[in-house]
């Protein structure tokens, strides 16, 4: 089965702090939304970016956006006040809270009790707010799996390169792009390790920033590399990376017109009209169960971007 759930190709980070980032964020093509309350907060400000936020989100106008809030993470003083202050102000108009640096299951599992308390407390449906966990130290990494499986409300496991980088002391203050010194790419081992996670599971994977945001084209080549692997979609930090992330992580119209041929041409010749056929040419290529499995990931994936089919199946005339 596809794991398709939200649309989260581009997931816009908007500083909690800023009012008038707050308010251009809503005009964004962008597919998510998180306003930050943790790493592009200061100190002194998380307050009134609570403040900001929570009237950001009743005032409404994100239509199509995944809403969500991010929280500062469980070894700081701030966590619960963000999410007993973001979620009682505006529970009914969030869609998720995202836990930053998650280390163990029961990070989440404290994020999971505590929204249920106050969903019990505002009559809300309970479970219907759901978490986003970021990966961001090796600690995290090693227990990715069972951060994946401990509440239900886990929606993406997201790759945090810049404090990743730092946790495991990698040699490089550029986030993101590859090391010269290195024959390989650095970050494949994380991103297919979180990835597997998020597949066992069925959560989205969401490959983090790129903060050289003027060089449009070295993100786009960032991004390929996990669009490739699989991942449903990446943050970016500027309107710039919108567009080229929701382009890398939607499949190409052929491609997508393809999948969507296999899946009518598949179900077609395994029906009784069709001669009750498990494997049939189609075309230069032969289709079976394992073709309409691949095709349906690429058929999802189309779906959610809101593709549409330029071609159609016809089914052969005897």
């Amino acid at each position: 089965m596809a794991v398709v759930g939200r649309p989260r190709r581009s997931c816009l980070a908007v500083p909690g702090s800023s009012r008038k980032m707050l308010d251009k964020a809503r005009g964004l093509p962008a597919d998510q939304v998180f306003l930050d309350l943790e790493d592009a907060v200061a100190p002194l400000a998380k307050p009134d970016a609570r403040r900001n936020v929570v009237a950001a989100l009743n005032e409404g106008g994100w239509d199509g956006k995944t809403r969500v809030v991010r929280v500062n993470d469980l070894t700081t003083p701030w966590t619960y006040r963000d999410v007993v202050e973001v979620v009682e102000g505006a529970g009914a108009n969030l869609d998720c809270v995202m836990l930053p640096k998650v280390q163990a299951a029961g990070h989440v599992e404290w994020l999971d009790l505590t929204l249920t308390q106050i969903e019990k407390a505002l009559g809300l449906p309970v479970g219907g707010i759901g978490i986003e966990v970021q990966i961001e130290n090796a600690a995290g990494l090693v227990n990715v799996d069972a951060i994946a499986a401990a509440s239900p409300r886990v929606e993406t496991i997201i790759f945090g390169p810049a404090d990743f980088m730092a946790s495991i002391n990698m040699r490089s203050l550029v986030v993101g792009a590859l090391l010269p010194d290195y024959p390989g790419d650095p970050y494949h081992y994380i991103l297919m390790r979180i990835l597997m996670a998020a597949r066992t599971y069925d959560k989205q994977a969401i490959d983090g920033p790129f903060l050289q945001i003027r060089d449009v084209d070295a993100f786009r080549e960032v991004a390929r590399r996990s669009a490739a692997l699989g991942f449903d979609g990446k943050w970016v930090l500027h309107p710039g990376q919108i567009e080229a992330a929701n382009e890398v992580y939607s499949p190409a119209q052929a491609d997508y017109d393809r999948a969507e041929l296999i899946l009518d041409a598949y179900d077609h010749y395994t029906s009784e009209a069709g001669g009750r056929l498990g494997a049939v040419m189609l075309g230069d290529e032969m289709i079976d169960e394992a073709s309409r499995k691949m095709a349906l990931v690429i058929a999802a994936k189309g779906r959610a971007a809101g593709l549409v089919r330029t071609s159609g199946f016809t089914p052969p005339q005897d």
